[in-house]
C-alpha cells in the first residue's frame, strides 16, 4: 500500500542565511578565503535549507559546477544564502549564493552561486520521501521550473558516466 502524498512546504520555510568572517587559517598565501572553505560553507547553509524543508536528515548527492567571481579576503564576512529550488521523490535541489560584505562599509560582491543536490535519509541510510515544494514568487516559479531541466542534465550525465 503507498503512502499517502506528503503536504508542500513553501519554498520560504526552507530559506538559510549563514554568516561567518574570513579569519587567516581560512585563507591562501595571497589572503583570499581558500575555494574548497567557501564550498563547505555552501554544503552547510544547503544541508540547512534541506532540512528545514523536509524535517529530517540529509546527504549531498551533487554540487553543480561553481565559478568564483570575486575572492573574499581575510576580515571580510562570507554571507550565504540557500533555499530548496524544488523537491523530487527523495531528493531535494537547493540553491545557494555566497556574497561577500566588507563589514567595515557594508559593500556586498558576488562571490559565487551553485545548485546542490540532497537526500533525505532514514537512520539506515534509506532515501525517504520528501514533500513538494511550493514556490509563491516570479523569480521562486523560474527557480522551480528550470530545477527540472537541471535534473534532466544531471541524470543524463550519470547515466554516462
Amino acid at each position: 500500500m503507498e503512502a499517502p502524498p506528503l503536504e508542500g512546504r513553501f519554498v520560504r520555510e526552507s530559506v538559510s542565511e549563514y554568516s561567518e568572517l574570513a579569519l587567516p587559517n581560512d585563507a591562501n598565501m595571497h589572503g583570499n578565503v581558500l575555494g574548497g572553505k567557501i564550498m563547505h560553507l555552501a554544503d552547510l547553509a544547503g544541508a540547512i535549507a534541506a532540512m528545514r524543508h523536509c524535517r529530517n536528515a540529509v546527504v549531498t548527492a551533487s554540487v553543480d559546477q561553481m565559478e568564483f567571481i570575486n575572492p573574499v579576503k581575510i576580515g571580510q564576512l562570507v554571507r550565504l544564502h540557500a533555499a530548496v529550488t524544488r523537491a523530487f521523490r527523495t531528493s531535494m535541489e537547493v540553491g545557494v549564493k555566497v556574497m561577500m560584505e566588507d563589514p567595515l562599509t557594508g559593500g556586498l560582491q558576488h562571490v559565487s552561486s551553485a545548485f546542490l543536490t540532497f537526500v533525505a535519509i532514514d537512520k539506515e541510510g534509506r532515501g525517504v520521501p520528501v514533500p513538494p515544494a511550493i514556490p509563491e514568487t516570479e523569480e521562486e516559479k523560474k527557480a522551480f521550473e528550470e530545477a527540472g531541466a537541471r535534473r534532466d542534465y544531471r541524470l543524463l550525465t550519470r547515466r554516462k558516466n
